[in-house]
């Protein structure tokens, strides 16, 4: 119930687009990481103003792909996560900062679209501008508000691949490409990803809980 009405107020808090493609960026943003760690390419991200987002990247060795497109789902919901430890700790201030350098790392690193580098410029402009220049009660506001919307998409994003696999409306992304490389059938990567993503939410709102009644 909570995460259902988390879910209903925050589409309807303005500019909200803007701050949910900080899930998008970090869904990104976990492709590239894994690639690295295996010792591939990441040769660039785009972010789009619709939430979406792509990762180009090449690396030798088919079962590299299997840890690729797991990370990307997996990626953004235990952010979601770190976020609320952030905040149960209250280290908001240390959070917002983070936040940032992710975004100016992807900014210098990886993102080459002009709506993407836009984005990322803007945003952590304005991230560091909260974290310096205002009081805390907007400081902790601007963090839960990025907190809730890294939640609510990571289990957004996972719940409309689920339907996309059972209605075979789409082409399923990262399940799409493990099914291909797996043999599983799409379906079941949707589901795991769905539940892995509420479980997270689900220790994120404990850590939220955990805080508020400290």
């Amino acid at each position: 119930m909570f995460l259902a009405v988390t879910v209903f107020l925050t589409r309807f808090i303005p500019f909200s687009e803007f701050f949910r493609n900080v899930d998008t960026l970090v869904h990104e943003l976990s492709h590239a990481l894994v690639t690295l760690m295996l010792s591939g390419k990441v040769m660039f991200i785009h972010l789009y103003a619709d939430q979406s987002g792509v990762t180009y990247s090449s690396y030798a060795g088919t079962w590299k792909s299997i840890p690729i497109s797991l990370a990307g789902y997996m990626g953004s919901a235990l952010f979601a996560m770190l976020l609320f430890y952030l905040h149960s700790k209250k280290n908001e201030k240390e959070g917002l900062i983070a936040i940032a350098v992710v975004a100016l790392l992807g900014l210098s690193l990886f993102v080459r679209n002009g709506y993407g580098m836009a984005w990322c410029g803007g945003f952590a402009a304005l991230t560091i501008i909260v974290c310096y220049f205002s009081r805390p009660g907007l400081l902790k506001a601007y963090y839960l508000l990025i907190a809730f919307l890294c939640l609510v998409e990571s289990v957004i994003s996972s719940l409309i691949i689920l339907s996309n696999t059972f209605q075979n409306s789409g082409p399923g992304g990262d399940a799409a490409n493990l099914s291909s490389d797996t043999y599983i059938p799409a379906v079941f990567w949707a589901l795991f990803f769905t539940v892995f993503s509420l479980w997270c939410a689900r220790t994120s709102i404990k850590l939220f809980y955990k805080r508020s009644f400290d």
